[in-house]
Order: structure tokens, then sequence, then C-alpha cells
């Protein structure tokens, strides 16, 4: 009959079985354990490990949900000394209604994948929730094209085509390049001679380098990249994913 050892006992003894392993050879040199004794303790460790393999996934596991909770926290403080930044800046888009109860902030790259996947998702949760606010930050890590994507984008507001440009480009398929970029523009109803003006503005660059510094301070590093709430986001979510973070984030999470 096999005994079934608790879990907060395996962990334990696992890493007190770890640390024998990582003291056992300075013990054997200063004759703490016979040479005899020490290879019963490797040979008992060793035993019970092969019987009982759930132990390192248990461990592994207890240390994971550590290092998520820690995450969660930092994230939140995050969040907390960012929010002005997050929710008010100016020189962020705001789709969906600008007086909403929730705020949705994506940091998103117009050649990532992910983005582009999760767009319509994005579109239908704006359709159905009329008390949802989202704000757009332009955030272009994949290269010098999603640069100058953004900075298309970011000029294009002076024209009141950020909408328009943004759908389009966000939802083009193929390739991306500067040629593609002013295409779109073009089809979105810019005046490309004003764009261009416009683009060279060194407030333009100081908005993405603003990006930039407040993604790093979120710990952010990928696209899409979602705060809603006190909650962050790393990577495209299903329309139901969506739903659930904005649910918690009425209910104060």
């Amino acid at each position: 009959m096999s005994l079934l050892i608790p879990i907060r006992l395996r962990i334990l003894f696992l890493a007190l079985a770890l640390a024998v392993f990582a003291i056992a050879p300075q013990a054997s040199a200063q004759s703490a354990f016979t040479p005899a004794q020490q290879q019963e303790l490797q040979k008992l460790i060793h035993d019970y490990l092969q019987d009982h393999p759930e132990a390192v996934i248990d461990a592994l596991k207890a240390e994971k949900q550590k290092e998520d909770a820690v995450t969660a926290a930092n994230q939140r403080k995050a969040i907390a000394q960012n929010r002005a930044a997050l929710l008010s800046d100016p020189d962020s888009a705001v789709s969906g209604n600008p007086k909403g109860d929730v705020t949705l902030i994506e940091f998103f790259d117009y050649r990532c994948p992910y983005c582009k996947q999760m767009e319509s998702a994005m579109q239908a949760l704006i359709k159905e929730d009329g008390k949802l606010r989202i704000v757009y930050k332009e955030f272009p890590i994949l290269g010098p094209v999603s640069v100058f994507a953004s900075r298309v984008a970011i000029a294009s507001r002076k024209q009141g085509k950020y909408e328009e440009f943004r759908s389009q480009m966000i939802t083009r398929k193929g390739a991306i390049d500067q040629d593609s970029v002013m295409k779109t523009a073009a089809s979105a109803g810019l005046d490309l001679d004003k764009l261009k003006t416009d683009m060279a503005s060194p407030d333009v660059d100081k908005i993405i380098q603003r990006n930039y510094a407040l993604a790093e301070a979120l710990g952010i590093d990928g696209t899409p990249g979602l705060v809603v709430g006190n909650e962050m986001n790393m990577g495209a979510t299903d329309l139901d994913g969506l739903r659930k973070m904005i649910a918690a984030a009425r209910k104060g999470g």
C-alpha cells in the first residue's frame, strides 16, 4: 500500500532533497557523512523522485504560482503609478465611448500578426458594449517599417483621419513596407503632402518614445499588450477573454 504524502510535505521534501544534493560534496569533504552514508542518502532521494515524479511537478507549480502572484502585484502597482499616462494622454487616440465606464488600453504594432488577429474581436466588443472606451498606444517594436507606420498614424490625427488609417492598416494583409503604408494613407483619405510635413514634427517621435517608456514601466515587451482596470494581459485575446477582462474591471478588478 502506497503512502499518501501531502503536497506541502512533498514540496518540502523536494526542497530539502535539492539542498542536500547541493551541500553533499561539501559535507563529505568535512566528514559530516561517511561515503556509505552519502551514497545511501543520494539513493533515498533518487528513489523517492523516481517513485513520485509528481513531487517535482507540484514544486514547479507552486513556484510558478508564487512568481505569478508577485508579477500580478507588480503590474497592479505599475498601473496605479502610471494611470494618468494610460488613461488621459491627449496624444493617444480614443475609440468607442469617450465617456465609457471602463477603458481598455491596447499597445499594438501594425506588423504584429496577433494584433491583426485580435482586431475583429476588438471591433465586435466596441459594437456590443456601448460603455467601453478604447485607448490606442502606438507601440512599434517590429522594425523600421513599424515605426514608419506609427509615424503616419500619429500624423494622421492632424487631419482627423486616424480611425480610417488605423482600421485599414491593422487589417491589411500581406507584407508591409513604406509604399504600402502610404497607399493605405491615401486610401484613408489623407492629404499626403500635409501628412509628410506633419510626420517630420519632433512631436511625433516624442509620442512614440513616451509610449516606449510607458510600456517599459509596465513591463510590456510584446504586442498586443492590454491594460484593463488593474490588470494586464500579454498576447492576443479572443472576444470572450476580452469580455471577462471588462467584466472584472467593472467589478473593481
